[in-house]
């Protein structure tokens, strides 16, 4: 590890005036300077920052600190009553010694698992702009089947911010001097195109501060996540799904998926796709359809794309009680 400085803040405003790395939990940004990885030249400790807490908004959502731990999170009771895919997400992500630690504002942030990127021997167009993406042509298992680019084929490793999206999160910021904005999906994260090194739109010492969840929407919430193992390890392919069904046809209908893309994965088109329809096989092979139109593989992870068709239809039979 390269040496490098360290500022503690205990206040919102003085964080982003600071040139640094923001650094909470430092479960992601630990390994990734133990590795070189990363090389910060100064870390910047924002866990004295009050954004540990979890308030009920104006419009009857929730509004999440940016250090709320994803184990307080999952715990929470509101949490667990009016917002079940995240709970489930978080429960599905890490060990539990990690969700004790790692933040909600850096779970949004953590960057990719690819072996290339973690590999300083490896090209890689994240890590060294220019240099090549090792996994295109190389084992690419985990990788990216939607959202790719020649440049890039990496895939976003949260749990949590896959429910988030399908909830319809927005992310709350503050700049360095001071302003504030409100960011959805779309706005904080960026597809690899052909500046796979830039992931969010955030700018410089932009600090998340919170994360606002719109009132609770009701529905079957399930959050059901594909794996080469039972526990402690990323997504092949993830879906999160809350879903109204009246009088036989679904009503509502939220989808994000994991493990397919560059970030949290949404497609309206799928959802425009099961409102009003009556739940069946076909219809959910439909929605599939719409999802995977433009899915690519590049070989060794092919098979995401039938695992992405088989696991969106379960999830909707589970959700709407049709049959798979």
């Amino acid at each position: 590890m390269k040496p490098f400085e360290y500022s503690r803040v205990s206040e919102v405003a003085e964080a982003g005036q600071l040139a640094g790395r923001f650094i909470a939990g430092g479960t992601n940004l630990l390994d990734l300077m133990k590795l070189e990885v990363e090389a910060p030249d100064r870390l910047v400790d924002i866990t004295r920052l009050p954004l540990k807490d979890i308030e009920e908004t104006e419009d009857g959502g929730l509004r999440i600190g940016a250090l709320v731990t994803n184990a307080d999170l999952a715990a929470d009771p509101r949490i667990r009553r009016d917002y079940a895919v995240l709970s489930r997400a978080l429960l599905a992500g890490a060990s539990g010694q990690l969700r004790n630690k790692a933040s909600t504002g850096g779970n949004l942030l953590q960057r990719t698992r690819c072996y290339y990127f973690y590999d300083t021997t490896a090209p890689c167009n994240k890590r060294e702009p220019g240099s090549g993406c090792g996994a295109i042509g190389g084992f690419n298992r985990i990788h990216a089947i939607l959202g790719a680019s020649e440049k890039c084929i990496a895939t976003h490793p949260s749990d949590m911010a896959v429910a988030m999206r399908a909830l319809g999160a927005m992310v709350e910021t503050v700049l360095p001097d001071g302003s504030t904005r409100e960011l959805d999906f779309d706005g904080l994260y960026r597809l690899p195109g052909d500046t796979p090194e830039i992931e969010t739109n955030l700018e410089p010492g932009e600090l998340i501060t919170a994360v606002r969840l719109p009132r609770p929407a009701g529905g079957v919430h399930v959050y059901r996540k594909v794996r080469d193992r039972a526990s402690y390890a990323f997504a092949l392919v993830s879906v999160a799904a809350v879903i109204t069904v009246e009088n036989g046809t679904i009503s509502a209908a939220r989808l994000a998926f994991g493990g397919l893309a560059h970030m949290p994965w949404r497609d309206e088109a799928v959802e425009a796709a099961l409102i009003g329809q009556a739940p069946s096989k076909d219809l959910f092979a439909k929605a599939a359809d719409i999802l995977l139109k433009d899915a690519r593989g590049q070989g060794g992870n092919d098979f995401k794309i039938p695992l992405a068709r088989r696991t969106l239809s379960a999830v909707l039979a589970e959700a709407t009680k049709g049959d798979a």
